[in-house]
């Protein structure tokens, strides 16, 4: 083979390695933000109880679709009427419904699995939200983040499944400090 031929080839197989490789999430800060703190009992507001319905369908209309085309990161999409989240100096716990506790680390960068279903999931700050990402293997991706709202009376999330250019899911609710 000429050297123009070798180098041809080199560059389709990089090419081609670069197409295969499924999209990355980037690390969040691990660094605290002064006076931020997510902790209490939260209670959804009234104004969002058609959030957890509406997320509860979207989920159902997406097993409804054809196997190939669902989503995988939905699995890890815990919701609820009442929160109560407990922030350390090292990360935060979600109970939703006093029935599943979820832990995040900050600025953690890691696997994740719910049974044979593993995801890539980083989570931390960014500016005053606690946002967490978790990646699939077909390459959609939950987002969710949790910011304090009318002077910390309030704790708003929000929910987005997105995949390619398709958002199968964007919610916000806003819970009251119990």
């Amino acid at each position: 083979m000429r050297s123009t031929e070798l180098l041809a080839l080199a560059c389709l197989v990089v090419l081609s390695a670069c197409a295969a490789e499924r999209d990355r999430i980037v690390p969040k800060s691990a660094a605290v933000p002064v006076g931020v703190d997510l902790s209490g009992q939260w209670q959804l507001h009234e104004d969002s109880a058609d959030t957890a319905d509406l997320i509860s369908e979207a989920e159902q209309a997406r097993r409804n679709e054809r196997r190939s085309q669902s989503t995988l990161v939905r699995i890890f999409l815990e919701t609820g009427e009442s929160l109560r989240v407990t922030q350390t100096s090292d990360g935060i716990f979600i109970s939703f419904d006093r029935a599943v506790v979820e832990e995040y680390r900050f600025g953690e960068h890691r696997d994740v699995n719910v049974g044979p279903v593993e995801a890539e999931r980083v989570s931390g700050w960014e500016g005053s939200a606690y946002v967490i990402e978790t990646l699939d293997s077909d390459g959609a991706k939950l987002i969710e983040t949790y910011r304090l709202g009318d002077g910390g009376r309030e704790l708003l999330r929000t929910i987005r499944i997105e995949q390619d250019d398709t958002i199968y899911l964007d919610s916000a609710q806003a819970f009251d400090r119990g």
